[in-house]
Parts: C-alpha cells; structure tokens; sequence
C-alpha cells in the first residue's frame, strides 16, 4: 500500500526555515509569529477558529501507542470503532492492490484487460464476466487463514470494548475469524452471498464456488442471469448498512483503529472525519496514510489525520498489521491470550480442511469424469 508522503514533513530545511539554526529566536522566529496571525485572523474570518480550538484540545497525555494504552487503561475507551484494508489480510497470503511488484493490479495482465480496475467495473462484467472469475478462483474465500489481527478484532469483540468493525476487504475473512456479522460492516461488499443480475436470486457461497472452481461462470437456475458475488464494483453504490450505521456508530467511538488501509478510496477513506474531535485515532500501517491537506489544516479547517507535532491525538504506528495489533496487545495485557487464540483457531482450520479433504478431491475427480 502506498501514500504520498506529506511534502515538506520532517524535512530539515523546513525546520531550519521555521525555526531559525538551531530553533534561537530571530527573524525567522518573527516571521513564524506573522504566519500564525493571519492564520488565526484568516480562520476566525472564515468561521472556522471554533472547530481549531476543539482539535488542539488535549486528548492524549501523551501522542504515541502508550499514549492510547493508558487511554485504554485508564478506562477512558468503551467503544472502539475499527476499519480495515487490504494490509491485514496480506500475511495470509492474499495481495493488496497496489504494492508495486506484488499488489493485485500489477498481477493482472495475464487476463488481457484493457486497464487493471477493469476487472472490478461493472460496465465491464456485464461485457465479459470470465477475467472477474478467474480471479475469483485465485482469491475466493476458505483458501486463507485469519491473521492476528483478525483475531485482534475479534478479541475487542469479546471483551465487548468493539462497537463495530467497518473493512474495505470482500475475502470474508473477518467471518472466518468469529467476528460476528452484526459487529461487521463489509463496505465494499463480500463474496459471502451472491446475487442474479437479472432476476435478483440469492445464492450462497458453496453454490457459487462449486461452478467457479469448475471454471464454468455462475448461471441463474432461474433465468439466463449471471450470478454475481455481492462484492462492490466500480459504478455500484456501497451497501445500504453502511450508510446507516455511520453516522451512529462514529459519532459514539471512544477510539478509533485504522488497519492496514491507505485510506485513499471514497466514502471508506473519509470516514476518519466523522469522529468527534476528542476521539483518538491510531493508524496501524506501513506507511502514513490519511493525513489532511496542509492548507486545509492551515487554515483551522482540519479533515484527515494530524501526525504532526501539533497533533493531541492521532497516532501513526508503521508496520506489518501483525506485529503492531500483536504489540498493542502485549501493552493491554492480552498477548498471550492474543497468541494462543491464534494458534487454536488456525489448528480447527486446519483439521477441518484434513476432514473435508477427501469428499473435495472426490468431486474433483467427478468433475474431471
């Protein structure tokens, strides 16, 4: 996953230039002074000093994960909202989108598309709806295992502190990992059930992957419709759940975790805006992502994350997903749990693969018959 990094942020000229060498005071030092009186002058005229103040109210005695630890332990967080991308689900082995070399839209050419999204436009599906499928094949849900921080969300659930957990991903592995459905909302759809085009038949997943994994495209049993996964395409609306369930569930969040997501996809990436001002927001990712625009933050008028000094409560940790929800669990207390809950829940998954082995490899050979 990739952001563009903030021009300007942690350069040393930069510093130099707003501080004077070595931070004395001077000239520079008066110049810093102009520049935050008509900053103020210009956001107080434009009616946004109000919303300044409330952001530069302190929320974190202190800026870094302790800081959201001791949030947490001091009992000052009940309701944690999460969203999630695609970063959470690489170890499994699933790709994310747009890492160079690696992501899925470099990996895409073999289908002879004409560009890379094409194969998530629904203009395009309803043309030619193989290339869609046999992608499908390669990602389709019960080829991977949970991650640890699936299971970190699912641990939030169970210690009821999970308000509810909002993801970008249609791999269902949230499902997988015991989170419930009603604590899940799929914004950009899920493989978990499927829809007719044409006459608006359900159809569940197993039936969906019998014919996908027979590399035949999924046709109506009702009408000549091609059953589609309700994953969301380029040009469809996101799913109605979402939108009533935002507003609510933001405005209630104590805390706010943002995993693994470059936060760059509308509606998902704005959601970070509709938490109250004294709202924490930790970002666990390898890169910064969902910072605001400079300007818009110069002027008073926020939007985005603040990872800057002036920040009181917006936490960038950069890593693997993994590690960093494996951390933030060993600072609660919950490691080991977080760890043996890992270590259970991949040996079910993988006794009831030996278990369901040899009745798919038999309908495998039915299908070569």
């Amino acid at each position: 996953m990739t952001s563009k990094p903030e021009r300007g942020s942690n350069s040393s000229s930069d510093d130099e230039a707003a501080s004077g060498p070595s931070g004395l005071s001077g000239p520079a030092g008066n110049d810093d002074t102009a520049i935050e009186m008509i900053r103020r002058y210009m956001a107080q005229k434009l009616g946004f000093i109000d919303h300044e103040e409330k952001v530069r109210e302190k929320v974190l005695e202190e800026v870094s994960l302790d800081g959201i630890v001791k949030h947490i332990k001091d009992g000052k967080v009940k309701k944690i909202v999460t969203m999630a991308g695609a970063g959470i689900s690489t170890s499994a082995g699933i790709p994310d989108f747009r890492s160079p070399e690696s992501g899925l839209y470099h990996n895409l050419e073999k289908y002879n598309l004409p560009h890379p999204q094409a194969v998530f436009e629904i203009d395009f599906f309803q043309e030619n709806p193989k290339p869609f499928f046999l992608l499908a094949k390669e990602l389709y849900p019960g080829s991977f295992k949970p991650t640890p921080c699936h299971y970190f969300i699912r641990l939030l659930n169970e210690k009821g502190m999970l308000l509810r957990h909002y993801t970008q991903n249609i791999d269902t592995l949230e499902r997988v990992a015991g989170i419930p459905g009603e604590a899940l909302i799929e914004a950009h759809g899920t493989f978990y059930t499927s829809h007719c085009l044409e006459c608006r038949a359900e159809y569940e997943l197993e039936w969906v992957k019998e014919r996908i994994f027979s590399d035949k495209i999924p046709i109506c049993e009702k009408c000549p419709g091609v059953v589609k996964p309700d994953i969301v395409f380029f040009g469809e609306n996101l799913p109605d759940r979402f939108y009533s369930c935002m507003t609510e569930d933001f405005d209630q969040a104590d805390l706010l975790i943002v995993l693994g997501s470059s936060l760059v996809v509308q509606p998902f990436a704005s959601l970070v805006n509709k938490v109250r001002d004294n709202c924490p927001r930790l970002l666990i990712n390898r890169e910064k992502a969902g910072e605001g625009d400079r300007l818009m933050n110069f002027l008073g008028m926020g939007g985005g994350m603040d990872f800057s000094d002036k920040s009181t409560r917006d936490v960038a940790w950069l890593g693997d997903c993994d590690d960093g929800c494996q951390l933030l669990a060993d600072k609660l207390g919950w490691g080991d749990e977080l760890r043996e809950l890992v270590q259970k829940e991949h040996a079910r998954i993988d006794k009831e693969k030996v278990q369901e082995g040899p009745a798919e490899k038999k309908g495998e050979d039915d299908t070569k018959k």
